[in-house]
C-alpha cells in the first residue's frame, strides 16, 4: 500500500531531522552537491518546492527522515538550512520501544553500519551531518546510474545492493580504481547471482542454467 504523504508547507531545519540510517555514500553526496550547485541560482527554489523529503513524526515531535538522506546531506553541505517535508506517518503517541518496533516492521529504519553490521537503534546518528561514509553505498548508486539495476520504491534497496558488492569487491579498490570497479560491478549486477536483489534486470543477459530434473507441467 503506498504511503499517503501530508505536505508540511513550513520549512524545517535540516539540522533538526533525525536520520533513520547510519551511513551514506559520500561520493554520491558530492555528486548531488555539484548538481545542486549547477541549478541553485536559477532553479533552486522550484527544485526544493517539488522535492519534499518524507518524514515520520516520533516522540516529542521529532521528525525522522525516512528517505533522501543523500540529497539532504548534500543540501546541508552546500549551506542550505531548511527543506520542505511530507509526513509518511505520525507515530508520536508511541513509546520508544514500540516506535522503533513499528519503524522496523514498516521498513522505515536501516540501522546497519559501514561494515554492513546491524547496530542498536540507539547508535543511529542524531543529525544528518553525523552520517558516516559507506563507499559500497556509493558503488551501488553508481552501478544503478550506469544501468546495473533498476531504481525501485523498495526502502533502502541500494543498501541491499551495497551489501551484495561488499561481499564480492575488495574495499581498497574503491579508492584506487572506482570507475573500473563500477564497470565490473555492472556486470556482476547483471549476473544470475544477483537475481534475488530488488530491481535486478539481468535476466536476458544471464539466463539461469537448465534444471537437472525439469519439473513436469503444471495442472
Amino acid at each position: 500500500m503506498p504511503h499517503i504523504l501530508e505536505p508540511h508547507l513550513t520549512p524545517v531545519e535540516i539540522q533538526s531531522l533525525r536520520p533513520t540510517q547510519m551511513t551514506v555514500g559520500l561520493r554520491e553526496v558530492e555528486d548531488k552537491r555539484r548538481q545542486w550547485d549547477a541549478i541553485r541560482k536559477d532553479m533552486g527554489a522550484d527544485f526544493l518546492g517539488r522535492h519534499m523529503v518524507p518524514v515520520v513524526i516520533g516522540r516529542k515531535g521529532r521528525l525522522y527522515l525516512v528517505d533522501h538522506h543523500h540529497l539532504v546531506r548534500a543540501l546541508h553541505e552546500a549551506g542550505e538550512q531548511h527543506v520542505l517535508t511530507s509526513v509518511v506517518a505520525d507515530l508520536g503517541h508511541l513509546g520508544k520501544d514500540e516506535f522503533w518496533s513499528v519503524m522496523d516492521h514498516r521498513n522505515l529504519v536501516y540501522p546497519f553500519d559501514a561494515d554492513g553490521v546491524r547496530r542498536p537503534v540507539n547508535d543511529l546518528p542524531k543529525s544528518i551531518g553525523a552520517l558516516e561514509d559507506d563507499p559500497f553505498r556509493s558503488l551501488a548508486g553508481a552501478v544503478r546510474d550506469a544501468g546495473g539495476f533498476a531504481k525501485i520504491d523498495a526502502p533502502f534497496s541500494e543498501f541491499v545492493w551495497a551489501d551484495f558488492f561488499r561481499r564480492r569487491v575488495q574495499a581498497k579498490r574503491l579508492s584506487s580504481s572506482f570507475e573500473k570497479v563500477v564497470h565490473e560491478a555492472v556486470e556482476l549486477a547483471h549476473s544470475h547471482d544477483a537475481r534475488h536483489l530488488p530491481g535486478w534486470c539481468g535476466a536476458s543477459r544471464n539466463p539461469p542454467p537448465p534444471a537437472e530434473n525439469p519439473p513436469g507441467p503444471e495442472l
